[in-house]
Parts: C-alpha cells; sequence; structure tokens
C-alpha cells in the first residue's frame, strides 16, 4: 500500500506522469540499451522495441498500476501483475535487473519533466516503483520455487521429433527433452519461451503456446511465421534439430471444474485453445464447452482438423467458426459475432487472438451478462491491452 504522503502526490502528478509516459519509456529504453547492449540484443524482443509496441506496453503498466494505489488502494492488481511476472520468468528475468531498470527509469523521468520533479515527487515515484516492482520479484521467485528452478536458470535443450505443416502459415513442433529427462508438467494454456541465435548474433526469445494436452513425453508448439524469429523456425528447423525452451509459464490457464467454458480464438490465438480441447478430450471431461473461432480463411485455419476432431469427442461441446474470405464455416463469411450463438448461464471464457478481436469479443461478452471476472484473456506480445486502460 502508498502511503499517505505519497498517494497525495501521485494523485497529483499522475496526469503529467501520466502523459509524458510515452516520451519517458522511449528514453528510458534508449538509454539502458546504450549502457547494456547485451539487454536489447539477447533479451528485449527488438521487433516490439521497433514497432513501439514493448514501450506502449510498459507505460501502461506503470500507469495502470500507479491509477489504482491512489484510486483503489484495497485492491490488489494481481491478474495484471501476474500475467507480466509469467512472461519475465519466461524471459529468465531475475531480481538484480529492477535495479537497472529503476536506474535508467528515474533518469528518464527526471530529464522529460525537468524542475517538475522535487525531492517529494521523486521519493513518491520511488515508493511506486518499487512496490510494482517487489510484487513481480516475490510472484516471479514462487514462480521459479515452482518450477524447481534457481531464479533465471529456465532454459532447456529439446530435440525437434517432429514437424507438421498446419496451415499455410503454421507449422506445429514436437518436441523432447534433449537429455532424456521427463519434460516439465504444465497446465494448459500455458506456453513456453524459445530463444534462438539470429545470423547476426543476436539471441532473440519469443513465447509460443504449448499446443497439445500434458501428460505426454512430447511437448508441442504452433509457429505462425509472422516474424525474423519464427521465420527462422519455419525456415530452418526440422526433425533433430535443436531449440532451447524455457519452463512453462503463463496465467490462462485450464481450471478443473465442471463450470461450462467458451473457448474464443481468432488467428494463430487458436493454440492455446488447442491444448485446452486435447486435455478435456483426453481427460474425458463432460463439461459444456463452447468453440469459437475466426480466421481470414479456411486455409489459414491452423488446427482446423484437429479442432473438429477434439470437439465431436467432447459430448457437451459445440464449435461455432467464422471466415472472412471463402465462407465454407458456421456462420457464413464475416468476423466472429458471440451475440448469434447461445451463452450458458456461469459460464467462464477464456480469448486469444488479435487484440482487436478480444475487446470485441469481451465487449459483446459484457452486453450478455457474463461478469468481467470470468472473462480471462492471452496477449501474444507486448500487453497493450493495459495501455487503452480497459475496466
Amino acid at each position: 500500500m502508498l502511503s499517505p504522503e505519497s498517494t497525495t502526490v501521485v494523485r497529483a502528478t499522475l496526469p503529467a506522469v501520466g502523459g509524458a509516459l510515452d516520451e519517458i519509456t522511449a528514453l528510458f529504453y534508449s538509454g539502458m540499451f546504450a549502457a547494456h547492449p547485451e539487454l536489447e540484443r539477447d533479451l528485449f524482443n527488438r521487433a516490439n522495441q521497433a514497432a513501439g509496441g514493448q514501450r506502449k506496453a510498459l507505460a501502461g503498466a506503470i500507469a495502470a498500476y500507479a491509477t489504482m494505489l491512489v484510486d483503489h488502494p484495497e485492491v490488489r492488481p494481481g491478474a495484471m501483475l501476474a500475467r507480466i511476472a509469467h512472461k519475465h520468468v519466461s524471459l529468465g528475468i531475475t531480481a538484480e535487473q529492477y535495479g537497472i531498470v529503476h536506474t535508467y527509469l528515474f533518469a528518464a523521468i527526471v530529464e522529460v519533466l525537468g524542475e517538475a520533479v522535487t525531492p517529494e515527487v521523486a521519493a513518491a515515484w520511488d515508493e511506486v516503483y518499487w512496490l510494482m516492482a517487489n510484487e513481480l520479484i516475490a510472484l516471479e521467485a514462487e514462480l521459479y520455487q515452482e518450477a524447481g528452478v534457481e531464479p533465471g536458470q529456465v532454459w532447456q535443450e529439446y530435440t525437434v521429433v517432429a514437424r507438421r505443416e498446419e496451415s499455410r502459415s503454421a507449422v506445429s513442433l514436437t518436441l523432447r527433452p534433449a537429455d532424456g529427462s521427463p519434460s516439465p508438467a504444465f497446465t494448459p494454456g500455458q506456453y513456453v519461451g524459445v530463444a534462438v541465435r539470429l545470423p547476426d548474433g543476436a539471441r532473440q526469445i519469443r513465447q509460443y503456446s504449448l499446443s497439445a494436452a500434458p501428460g505426454r513425453a512430447d511437448r508441442r508448439i504452433t509457429v505462425k511465421r509472422d516474424g525474423e524469429v519464427s521465420t527462422l523456425l519455419h525456415d530452418t528447423v526440422r526433425p533433430g534439430d535443436r531449440l532451447t525452451l524455457s519452463r512453462p509459464c503463463g496465467d490462462l490457464t485450464l481450471p478443473e471444474g465442471s463450470e461450462p467454458l467458451l473457448l474464443a480464438s481468432a488467428g494463430i490465438g487458436c493454440t492455446p485453445m488447442v491444448g485446452m480441447l486435447d486435455h478435456l478430450a483426453h481427460s474425458g471431461s463432460a463439461r459444456a464447452v463452447t468453440v469459437v473461432h475466426g480466421d481470414r480463411s479456411p486455409a489459414d485455419h491452423a488446427h482446423a482438423d484437429e479442432l473438429a476432431l477434439l470437439v465431436d469427442r467432447l459430448p457437451g461441446a459445440a464449435l461455432h467458426r467464422w471466415y472472412e474470405q471463402d465462407g465454407a464455416a458456421d456462420h457464413g463469411t464475416g468476423l466472429v459475432d458471440l451475440t448469434r450463438i447461445e451463452i450458458p448461464e456461469g459460464v467462464r471464457a477464456y480469448l486469444c487472438g488479435p487484440l482487436p478481436f478480444m475487446r470485441a469479443a469481451r465487449a459483446q461478452l459484457l452486453g450478455r451478462g457474463v461478469p468481467s471476472q470470468d472473462i480471462h484473456y492471452e496477449v501474444f506480445g507486448p500487453d497493450l491491452w493495459l495501455a487503452g486502460r480497459p475496466n
């Protein structure tokens, strides 16, 4: 909880700091990377940096956290921080790195805001930063402990044992620990970080959902060709090659229980949903499951046949598909429209796909009376949902 003195200062300065956060975070990243080029080369997603997504995500997280501290001090921002903590663990972030971030973030704040950063203002925002940082450090320590590894030591070599084209732009890779050890356990819906060395020497990490159920010796990821890392995986990785994977992470996980489920996805967002459905089918679940997917066309729909087969194996499941092109879907050509399907009472909804799709789906579900706390989502890449300050 923020101290009363700092609460007063942060509330008064939040408009000025919030309005300058884009400039502050841009300066922060440039300063930190100039002093620590290894972070830009080997840790941060340089594609997101170039596009500005990471900067906007950081600004959104800081603003959302500070706003919650001053407006709702009784509320713990668990969901927001849990999502960030899982992403950090998939990257191998450690507590020491928060000190580096603090140094360059506060240097950027002072440079942008100048004389407005009095000692009182600096102390108040320092308190905000370390409250957020220490909560994240604690969450990440728990995740490392649950994984049975030391902080940052999340990496393991895997051998590619199979490769399959899942659509005209997506390929799945089946992997097995190279040392013969058991694959780490995971919960349906989670992802792994994949670290690759690019031709220019940079080590880049991307996250890919585990697209098959746990309980097997192997793990499967599905990769859409849409960037330098995914293109490298598409063009060069074949059975027998090795990849470096993190421990499984992610908080969009399928809970045990009997309440009905809605699994709604678009594009490559189908991958965690396929993993969840595979688990439900293998466990013989009788839960009511409404499966919704939208894509450009049947040829672009990864795991399309597998999705239909899994739904057929679940006695309480129904499948609804929308395609923007080529029709041949359950609801014709167009975008996903959740107002046109039956939504069971007490449903728990899971969303994954492009941000515009998830915003629209969430709004439709809220309009159908689904409580906000029962709508969960996963973002591939920077969490720009936070930058939009959703309710």
